[in-house]
């Protein structure tokens, strides 16, 4: 049986930590869980383990928000599949959001994030 991607979460409300958690791992995904952008970024740039895919919060607690953790990560790998998921930052999103993401508007379903998570993985490297 082969790993499972493995997918970054960035999300500082514990209930729906657990809601994002189940949902990705229903739909065969490995998660690590986090709750700041600044932890986020650390993994990342310390490549310790195979991130396959970004899932974060728009608004998070601490001095960033989802936007930036998103921007610096494409800074570090421009091809890397970013989520954001957001209750009331939808309309920021064509402005802050990086190229070739997906935004989820909260609530949304579990199976939603499934799908965009696999949508992204699926499409690969852009051709340019």
């Amino acid at each position: 049986m082969s790993e499972s991607p493995l997918i970054l979460v960035v999300e500082d409300e514990y209930p729906l930590q657990g809601v994002v958690e189940e949902a990705l791992i229903d739909g065969g995904f490995a998660t690590d869980i986090l709750s700041s952008g600044e932890e986020a970024l650390t993994l990342v740039r310390g490549r310790v383990k195979n991130y396959r895919a970004l899932v974060t919060d728009v608004g998070l607690k601490g001095a960033m928000s989802g936007w930036d953790v998103a921007r610096q990560v494409r800074e570090i790998d421009p091809q890397f599949p970013v989520i954001y998921m957001t209750g009331a930052a939808a309309d920021e999103w064509a402005s802050r959001g990086v190229p070739n993401s997906i935004l989820l508007q909260k609530p949304f379903a579990p199976a939603q994030l499934v799908t965009a998570v696999s949508q992204l993985l699926n499409a690969g490297p852009a051709v340019t």
